[in-house]
């Protein structure tokens, strides 16, 4: 009776919302969604450009500003060192005296020294800092299991070895308790050029010496293709032994570039905002496409779906090393954050972690920092609107979106999620991607908390706006007064280019 209550429901909903192209239903059953992980907010860290030294660390010490910056969107784990730093990484290069650490080139980013200052007991401190779980990427393509599972033991080796002695002598005397491990990184590319047969076969190796030390159960994590490469998906899911692998990566980068033609983040046009929209967007048909060969090997998913590299990547600011990837972060960018974390949102039950790339100064960043000051991009505030989410159960969303059309082109103008949190109240956030059009949105309120209704919006009167150190709070939420109550409907008048994000209670 509960499924035939639910789907009437839904029938009625869709009644309601047939009046108009652009409205949507938001189907409420007596059976919730999964949960949204936390994890899905995760961030990313590498030794590159001045992601960690001038960004995270000045001076010799971890910057405050920034650690409050990441506590405050409830940043939930962090993924170092890398990237494909992580491959050419050796931890003990990283611990005891600083004054002692050798001195290595960083090949994989400018061929700048690294001076391993910031390694393992650094990153934990950090993570503390922050009050988020570790996710540490271990070095296949340039290392050995052994090294491998001496990392694990110093960290998390409670009793009496040489390496839990290292630890303490280090300054810590409790183990660690790392958690999270990525078994490699990019194998198919800068982590080794390696045939999907070929890293298979390596994470039935070094799987066996990723230990779950007690009290501290580990989750490894398998490298996974690169968006569509849909043949290394089912080679490796067909070979690794599932049962060594708690998740399998994909990495996906947007781009407004076509052909070569130059790509900057703030001089761009209705052209590049679209193609960058229509890049973005293209997650979705990588997420079905890969968990659709996860389901032949794991229908149960229990395997989680880790997208520890995402975002949009533009031309270097001009005056900057191309190889150190320091770009600006427009408004457009902060609406394809949006839009795919709405995707994961969505897809909860098989995407369980995510990381943006990077967290400062590099990629699609959260912060951007020069000398002592620092601001926070369009993007970091939709991770602060956000964090709602976490922890959620995603609730399902059914809606008919009018097309954003240009050039010959087209695309959902709207993109959505929604979630219900343990105490009941519902959040809703919306993307309107139309540069020139508003767009409303209709829903019966029949199963929704409506006694309040609140939002914010993010938006700015150009679609290439930025936050600069001259105007840091050019672009930031600000109350949204368009979300109203109309009879048994909730009618939400969407601007331009916006993201709205709604609490009902």
């Amino acid at each position: 009776m509960k499924k035939i209550a639910a789907w009437l429901l839904l029938f009625n909903c869709f009644i309601v919302a047939g009046r108009a192209q652009n409205d949507m239903t938001l189907l409420l059953s007596d059976t919730i969604g999964p949960l949204i992980s936390r994890n899905i907010y995760g961030q990313f860290i590498e030794h590159m450009g001045r992601c960690l030294y001038d960004g995270i660390v000045r001076r010799g010490k971890v910057r405050m500003d920034v650690v409050e910056a990441l506590r405050k969107i409830k940043v939930p784990i962090l993924r170092w060192p890398g990237g494909c730093f992580a491959d050419q990484y050796h931890w003990r290069d990283g611990v005891g005296p600083k004054n002692q650490r050798k001195k290595t080139v960083n090949t994989a980013w400018g061929y700048v020294t690294e001076d391993n200052s910031f390694g393992t007991d650094e990153f934990m401190a950090l993570c503390r800092m922050i009050g988020c779980e570790p996710y540490l990427g271990a070095n296949m393509g340039s290392s050995t299991p052994e090294e491998l599972a001496s990392w694990v033991e110093y960290l998390n080796f409670a009793g009496e070895s040489d390496l839990a002695t290292q630890r303490k002598s280090n300054g810590h005397e409790e183990p660690y308790h790392v958690a999270c491990w990525g078994i490699g990184n990019e194998s198919w590319g800068c982590g080794g050029r390696m045939l999907p047969e070929q890293y298979a076969w390596k994470f039935r190796q070094f799987a066996q010496y990723c230990k779950s030390y007690p009290g501290t159960p580990v989750r490894r994590i398998a490298v996974g293709p690169e968006a569509d490469n849909f043949a290394w998906t089912e080679q490796v899911m067909s070979t690794i032994q599932l049962r060594y692998a708690w998740g399998f990566g994909m990495h996906y980068y947007a781009t407004a570039a076509r052909n070569g033609e130059p790509n900057s983040a703030t001089n761009f046009g209705e052209k590049e905002y679209f193609n960058g929209i229509a890049s973005a967007l293209k997650m979705e048909e990588y997420i079905n496409k890969n968990s659709a060969i996860m389901d032949k090997y794991d229908p149960q998913k229990k395997v989680a779906l880790v997208v520890d590299e995402w975002g949009i990547v533009s031309d270097a600011e001009p005056g900057t090393d191309p190889d150190l990837h320091y770009q600006q972060n427009s408004l457009r960018d902060a609406l394809v954050a949006a839009a795919t974390l709405n995707m994961f949102n969505n897809h909860c039950d098989r995407v369980r972690m995510a990381n943006l790339a990077q967290a400062v100064n590099v990629v699609q960043s959260l912060i951007l920092t020069k000398e002592d000051s620092m601001l926070l991009t369009p993007t970091y505030y939709v991770f602060d609107l956000y964090k709602v989410h976490q922890d959620a159960h995603s609730l399902v969303v059914k809606f008919n979106s009018p097309d954003y059309a240009y050039n010959g082109g087209k695309v959902p103008a709207i993109n959505t999620s929604a979630s219900r949190d343990s105490l009941g109240v519902v959040h809703l956030s919306l993307v309107n991607f139309d540069p020139s059009r508003s767009i409303t949105v209709r829903t019966s309120l029949a199963n929704l908390p409506s006694r309040t209704i609140t939002g914010e919006i993010l938006t700015s009167d150009k679609f290439n706006d930025v936050n600069t150190f001259i105007q840091p709070g050019k672009i930031k939420p600000a109350v949204f007064a368009g979300a109203k109550k109309q009879g048994v409907e909730l009618v939400i008048t969407l601007p331009p280019k916006s993201l709205v994000v709604l609490e009902l209670k």
